[in-house]
């Protein structure tokens, strides 16, 4: 396949390759991804590169710069030199080249790069009218690897800025915002010999091309930008022509890509070709795409929410850059801080991959990165990143910056969220939230008891950077009547080893908890007894399913339900307090659900729910469900009511008392074949035949969520005031005497 990225080092080079900047290369990072995360020392620039191409080793970079300075160096400082909006570095090191072209005229800019396939020839498009003096109308060639200025390439006079450029052994053909080359009539996109011939390739687009892409082995050109016509053909942003007539081969109508989104980065492999869009307004498409290529039909499209600028196929891994603040219809980060390099599978692209470089937004348009490009040896790769960013990784980095083949430099964090329990007797759990590492999924986590350097055992899990389930433990060594303390950390593949947690302490039961070991037994698969005293709900089940706050419930804050328990319940003040499960899943068809309760409110609320909402990350929406149920909430009365979306319609079970008496009171909500049936305080008080259920990927919350108008007797609040505990999931249908039975034990 022949791409943007073309030359290769030699084999003496790569052999030397842990000499000159790029570790040996490591399989210890996340599965998929080749580039770890640290970056590594790369000369900047003082302004916004724009486009990028690789060959022979070399990075050649293009934007709107006057200076490149070494890595750690702020704008002006020692070592500076001047580069006039293009600059050459050794891709494996880093360090500018000899190769210096000094590119002027009027507001210069490159905004176009790319190489011959034989790599001796350079094409740089863009606005200027000179490069190192010779005049030229915003496209030219240079001369490689001599870097000098190719004047035997005279095109016509562009008239508008060049923005893509795709070369050939035969031909040179571009894209932008002009509408003449020379005197003759060319639509935004034209080609011309590697003298500068004009070609008689003249695909009409109505609007400016933006990025140009010709897949090895094919007879097509694929052409992204804002156009909404191809050759007067409906085709929004995407067009496939005909490389030597610039008929279309394929188009794109307008409602495939909406009007207010644009193309702006293609790329291939040998089975497909893959697009990164920009949007404007609701309803875009702001992700990225793979297309086929015998067929030149879509195989896929992500909907992730933050304009794509910049994709790069490497093996099965799409790279790209964007800044991404939404991602969770791709089963990955919620809205929240934008997120400017992202990995995915090419094959299942959701979730995203566990590959978190971070950049800032930056100068200009502050959108981050811009371009990418990798070099395609196979050994000791590396990917290069130039954009409007100015720092990396927390530090100053302007505009350019590369990440090698690992490992990387960069370690797990500390296990945060730590509790534990005695469930047994001689028996010690402790469980935490995971940790995240830049670039490695798969962690260990070391458990320490009573301050020792030796791990008492160690526990395997995977975590994603928006995605740290909860782990744990259990110390079956303990002496009942004795009181452990217990800490963790985390370590990664390569051994980078992580601080350690926040200490945690616990007594070791003699006797078994009657009213949590019956949960248990019950086969509970999440079990939030809310008691921790800290700010989550930690899963006494085996499921390892972990609640995290929204608002400020206070968990653990207020005396617990259960008689002669010392655990504690969590109180919520029925403005915007939830717990919610952070791991979204396939709801159950065959459940039962489970909690204590005690209010005086006379505003109702929801108890419990199943429902598809996320809270966003940087805390600013609540992430309310707009598909929920499984769920039980209190009307403004204190009735219960236990209800699910079944068949277009809402489906309940109403209680004929009120229970806002202040009391502790204990619901059972089951469905299955048989229908829902509603226990409160041991007793059944309603049922139905109705076993349909929604299916929406979503996650247990308690304390509140949507409730609309459209449920019988709906509340005036949809929060929850008051205290619940021993909150409850099976995936069976409770009977009568289990639902009994648990009542009768948290009242004894």
């Amino acid at each position: 396949m022949r791409k943007k990225i073309t030359a290769l080092l030699t084999g003496a080079l790569l052999g030397a390759a842990s000499l000159i900047g790029v570790a040996p290369p490591a399989a210890a990072i996340s599965p998929g991804v080749t580039f770890a995360a640290s970056n590594l020392p790369t000369w900047q620039t003082n302004g916004i590169v724009w486009a990028m191409a690789e060959a022979n080793g070399v990075v050649y970079a293009g934007g709107t710069f006057t200076a490149i300075r070494p890595p750690g160096t702020a704008a002006g400082g020692t070592g500076t030199r001047s580069a006039v909006n293009f600059a050459a570095f050794d891709a494996r090191t880093g360090n500018p080249t000899s190769c210096a072209l000094s590119v002027t005229g009027g507001s210069a800019t490159v905004r176009a790069l790319d190489v011959s396939p034989d790599g001796r020839t350079l094409y740089i498009g863009g606005s200027f009218g000179a490069v190192n003096g010779v005049s030229t109308t915003r496209i030219a060639a240079i001369n490689l690897p001599a870097c000098t200025v190719n004047t035997s390439f005279k095109p016509g006079a562009v008239s508008a800025t060049v923005r893509a450029i795709e070369a050939t052994n035969t031909a040179v053909y571009f894209g932008g915002d002009f509408k003449t080359v020379g005197t003759a009539n060319r639509a935004r996109a034209a080609a011309v010999s590697t003298t500068g011939a004009l070609q008689a390739w003249a695909p009409a687009a109505d609007q400016p091309v933006r990025a140009l892409h010709i897949p090895a082995g094919k007879n097509v050109v694929i052409a992204g930008g804002d156009f909404l016509t191809m050759n007067s053909a409906d085709s929004k942003a995407l067009a496939v022509v005909n490389n030597t007539t610039g008929a279309n081969v394929r188009t794109y109508p307008n409602f495939f890509i909406p009007k207010t989104s644009v193309v702006k980065s293609i790329d291939s492999d040998t089975t497909s070709f893959y697009i990164g869009n920009e949007g404007t307004g609701g309803g875009v498409f702001d992700g990225r795409a793979r297309f086929d290529l015998g067929t030149y039909a879509q195989v896929w499209r992500d909907t992730c929410l933050g304009a794509t600028q910049a994709v790069s196929v490497y093996g099965k891994t799409l790279y790209s850059g964007h800044h991404a603040h939404n991602c969770a219809s791709m089963d990955s980060f919620t809205e929240g801080t934008r997120v400017h390099l992202s990995a995915q599978s090419v094959d299942t692209p959701s979730p995203m991959l566990q590959w978190n470089p971070i950049t800032n937004d930056g100068q200009g348009e502050s959108l981050g990165p811009r371009t990418m490009a990798h070099t395609t040896a196979g050994t000791n790769d590396v990917l290069w990143v130039g954009g409007e960013f100015t720092t990396v990784n927390g530090k100053g980095q302007q505009s350019l910056t590369r990440f090698g083949p690992g490992p990387g430099t960069a370690g797990p964090g500390a296990p945060q969220l730590v509790s534990g329990e005695s469930r047994a007797s001689g028996q010690n759990t402790v469980r935490w939230q995971t940790s995240s590492d830049p670039d490695d999924s798969d962690l260990t986590y070391s458990v320490y008891r009573n301050g020792s350097a030796t791990a008492l055992g160690t526990v395997k899990m995977s975590s994603l950077w928006w995605n740290l389930p909860q782990a744990s433990f259990t110390d079956k060594t303990a002496v009942p009547g004795t009181t452990y303390t217990y800490r963790v950390r985390a370590s990664d593949p390569n051994g980078h080893v992580g601080a350690l947690s926040a200490q945690v302490s616990i007594a070791t039961a003699g006797t078994v908890p009657a009213y949590p070991a019956k949960v248990r037994a019950d086969g509970a698969t999440t079990y939030w007894r809310l008691g921790d005293g800290f700010a989550a709900a930690a899963d006494s089940s085996a499921g390892d399913r972990m609640g995290l706050p929204f608002g400020t419930p206070t968990i653990g804050g207020v005396a617990g339900a259960l008689a002669g328990d010392s655990n504690k319940a969590t109180y919520f003040d029925g403005v915007d307090d939830y717990v919610y499960g952070p791991q979204r899943m396939t709801p159950p068809a065959v459940y039962s659900v489970e909690a204590w309760f005690k209010t005086n409110t006379t505003t109702g609320g929801k108890i419990i729910g199943f429902g598809n909402g996320q809270p966003w990350r940087n805390g600013k929406n609540a992430g309310l469900s707009s598909k929920y149920g499984r769920h039980v909430y209190m009307t403004n009365a204190g009735k219960l009511m236990f209800g699910e979306w079944a068949s277009g319609a809402a489906k309940t079970v109403v209680s004929s008392a009120s229970y806002n008496d202040n009391a502790w009171h204990h619901v059972v909500a089951t469905q299955g074949p048989g229908g829902m049936t509603l226990y409160v305080d041991g007793v059944k008080v309603g049922s139905n035949t109705v076993s349909g259920t929604q299916s929406t990927t979503g996650s247990w919350r308690i304390g509140g969520d949507t409730l609309t108008t459209g449920w019988p007797s709906a509340p005036t609040s949809r929060y929850f005031k008051g205290s619940i505990d021993e909150f409850a999931v099976y995936p069976t249908v409770l009977t009568a005497a289990q639902a009994a039975a648990h009542n009768q034990l948290g009242r004894k």
